[in-house]
């Protein structure tokens, strides 16, 4: 029998180097940690913190990183049945510099091609992605055939029942332009009912980066929960009982990048939860609030009882 997750994510995976000295380049760095990381599958991490059965389409490559991720994905509660191997590509490695509170460059180790963007409808298991709860796919699997097509696939096969999400996901280094992202983001917008996505993203999605107007715009593409993340003004969710702005929650930052990811493991326990829109956003906004106070991203998720405290401190509750 098809096994039926809670949650279902597809998309990038790979090794996080982390450098262990903050304030200073890469140039100057003499030691570095090493995690799981790629924005799909901290999400699922991000998830399974919170009780959730999650599983992640992807590929590794055939090397001893990962292997790595394989193990790093199983002591992480993620089942790992759906990350295939693709023989001849390097598991990709990703860097970055600190820079706190705001600054945290990113450089993408992903040559000749990523293992995920090597994902083809072949390597799908659909009566799975049919049967989660929750699907969830990003703006980067859109960014090379043959994961684009993929990606489309299972989203067709999905078609457009529960709760199937588009995190907008945009990384101009992925893409020949904002306009050739923006072409099919759009075919996927097609099939999903939530949306998610900082005000450069809402961008390339939508060809506005005003937060209301963006929603509107994603809500007329037939989703029925647009969420824009605002920066520093907070968060807004725009669904079919109305829009709720939430404030940011106050948190000194120590690594920004696994942020969005504890939001959307966060939002996803709560859409399954049942919580009413505004609950949601707090508590997403409080899960990736810890996540920015920590290094690591995947290391640092937080368990819903660890939000819930953080938000009792901010009185977000």
């Amino acid at each position: 029998m098809t096994a039926r997750f809670d949650l279902v994510t597809m998309g990038r995976i790979g090794v996080d180097i982390y450098p262990l000295q903050t304030g200073v380049g890469l140039e100057d760095v003499t030691s570095f940690g090493k995690y799981l990381g790629g924005s799909a599958t901290n999400v699922a991490v991000a998830a399974a913190r919170h009780g959730l059965h999650c599983a992640v389409v992807t590929k590794t490559g055939a090397d001893p990183f990962g292997r790595f991720l394989h193990r790093a994905l199983t002591g992480y509660g993620v089942d790992d049945r759906f990350v295939g191997t693709a023989e001849h590509l390097p598991t990709p490695v990703t860097f970055c510099e600190i820079f706190p509170p705001d600054d945290f460059p990113l450089y993408f180790y992903r040559y000749p091609k990523a293992p995920d963007l090597d994902l083809s409808a072949d390597d799908l298991d659909f009566d799975a992605i049919r049967a989660a709860k929750i699907f969830w796919v990003t703006g980067t699997g859109l960014s090379q055939e043959p994961s684009r097509s993929a990606t489309l696939a299972a989203l067709e096969a999905r078609g457009r029942t529960a709760i199937t999400v588009l995190d907008l996901d945009y990384r101009p280094m992925f893409w020949d332009s904002r306009e050739q992202a923006r072409e099919w983001v759009g075919k996927a917008l097609d099939h999903v009912t939530v949306a998610v996505g900082n005000l450069d993203e809402c961008e390339t999605a939508v060809a506005t980066r005003e937060p209301r107007q963006a929603a509107a715009e994603l809500r007329g593409r037939g989703i029925s929960l647009a969420v824009v993340k605002q920066g520093p003004r907070g968060v807004l969710a725009v669904d079919d009982t109305g829009s709720v702005e939430v404030p940011p929650v106050p948190v000194e930052v120590v690594n920004g990048l696994g942020a969005g990811d504890a939001f959307g493991g966060a939002l996803c326990h709560g859409l399954l939860a049942g919580w009413d829109t505004g609950r949601i956003m707090r508590f997403a906004n409080a899960a990736g609030a810890i996540v920015a106070g920590e290094l690591a991203c995947s290391d640092a998720m937080p368990t819903e009882d660890e939000v819930l405290r953080k938000l009792g401190e901010t009185g977000g509750v």
